[in-house]
Parts: C-alpha cells; sequence; structure tokens
C-alpha cells in the first residue's frame, strides 16, 4: 500500500479557470440582483411591446426602434450593472479580499467581461425573440450582419471597460448616481435617438460615441442598411477603455 501524499498543492488554479470562475460568481450575483433585470430585461420588453403595439400610432417606425431598444438593453448590461455592482463590491470590501487570492487584475476584469459577454447574449436573444413574436420583421444585409457581428462585442468592452474605470476610482454612491446619469445621456446620444435627428453640427460629434456606433449598426441590421464606419468608432474605443480600466482600476476603496 502505498504512503498517503499530503503535500498541499499550493499552485493557483490554471488562467482559463480562475477567469471562468469568476465570471460564473458575478453572473450568480446580478441575476440575485432584481434591479439590473429590471434594466436589462423588463424595460426594454416593455419598449418593445409599446413600440411594435401602439408605435404605429405616434410615427414610431418598428423595425428601427425595436432595433434601438436591443441596444439600449445591452448597455445596461455592458456600463450600467458592472459600473454599480463593482462599486459596491469596492465598498463592502469583497474586491480587496480577492486581492489575496491567486485572482489578478487582468483576471478580474477578464472575469467580468466574460459574465457580461454571457448576460448580454442571453438577453439579445430574449429581446429579439420577444420582438419576432411581436411582428419584428427585420430585413438585414449579409454584409452588415457581418459589421454587427464585430461591433457588438466590441462594444461590450467598451463598455465594460468604461464602467470598471468608473467604478474603480469613484465612491459607490457617486458611482450610482454617474452610472445612471450616464445611461439616460447614452439612451439619448445615439441609442433610442438616431444621430439623423440631431442637428447637422451635433451630428459628427455624437457619430463619435460608442453608444451611437452600437446603436447605428443594429438600426442599419434592421432596415437593410450598410455603414462600416461603426465599426472603427468601437474598436477604438474598446482599447481605449480596456487600457484605461487597467490603468485606474484600483481593488479597494
Amino acid at each position: 500500500m502505498s504512503a498517503l501524499d499530503l503535500t498541499p498543492a499550493a499552485a493557483p488554479a490554471p488562467l482559463q479557470r480562475r477567469i471562468l470562475r469568476h465570471a460564473l460568481m458575478e453572473t450568480r450575483l446580478i441575476l440575485r440582483n432584481s434591479e439590473q433585470l429590471l434594466l436589462a430585461l423588463v424595460i426594454p420588453l416593455g419598449l418593445i411591446a409599446a413600440g411594435v403595439l401602439v408605435g404605429d400610432r405616434f410615427g414610431v417606425a418598428r423595425e428601427p426602434f425595436v432595433a434601438s431598444v436591443i441596444a439600449l438593453g445591452l448597455w445596461s448590461s455592458g456600463f450600467t450593472s458592472p459600473a454599480i455592482t463593482t462599486a459596491f463590491e469596492r465598498r463592502y470590501g469583497v474586491l480587496e479580499r480577492l486581492v489575496a487570492t491567486p485572482l489578478r487584475r487582468a483576471d478580474l476584469l477578464a472575469g467580468k467581461a466574460t459574465m457580461i459577454a454571457a448576460l448580454a447574449l442571453g438577453q439579445a436573444v430574449v429581446l429579439v425573440l420577444a420582438g419576432l413574436l411581436l411582428g419584428w420583421a427585420p430585413a438585414p444585409l449579409l454584409a452588415q450582419v457581418l459589421v454587427t457581428v464585430a461591433v457588438v462585442p466590441l462594444a461590450l468592452v467598451a463598455f465594460a471597460g468604461l464602467a470598471l474605470s468608473l467604478a474603480g476610482r469613484a465612491s459607490a454612491e457617486l458611482t450610482l448616481g454617474l452610472a445612471n446619469l450616464v445611461y439616460l445621456l447614452g439612451a439619448a446620444g445615439g441609442l433610442l435617438v438616431p444621430v439623423a435627428t440631431f442637428p447637422a453640427w451635433a451630428r459628427p460629434l455624437v457619430g463619435l460615441l460608442p453608444t451611437t456606433a452600437l446603436g447605428e449598426t443594429l438600426r442599419n441590421l434592421a432596415t437593410g442598411a450598410f455603414d462600416p464606419l461603426p465599426l472603427l468608432v468601437v474598436l477604438v474605443w474598446a482599447v481605449a477603455a480596456v487600457a484605461l480600466a487597467r490603468k485606474v482600476f484600483r481593488w479597494i476603496s
């Protein structure tokens, strides 16, 4: 009979496992938060139902409106939710305790990004199915489908980077207020409101926002238009936002 080996296995888990475990923990915490579910699903579903069922009476075009609401939902999942959650994790010392684990800053950011991607995917599926069941009939071009496949994940990366940059520096109370304010500004800045409705002098500036890039991409997808420019916009924002988050993010308040 061989001797029992009680030597501690002190090595950390592999990188992929660390990120996956952290992403699963983050996902469970988000799904337990009714406020975040309200922003991610309940409000967008209500807007889609209202736009499809009664939007014609107010001159609201069905196809671009539903696409805009889907973009709004992705914005809440990519920015507002992780910003508020992370800020309160810092306040209550959750991140401070994670410092003592093998989870590094890059692992934390990757885990949160994985959580955001998973939730956004599920959210998009629910919202698209709801729109289709209510009569939404997008007419996408293949080229725009390819652009959308690239723009959506890059936009989520940009949103997450901005969220963690805010939550990693500001207090929880300040982050809560700013995140909700920025959520509303983003909704008005290209997500629900198309660029074409802005004054001519403001369109170039609004067109450089990542929220506008996502909103215009999904509206183009729904209406059969093609525009690759938003891909460049979100690519620049994603790179800059991730670099900023890695630079300014702090584990403790």
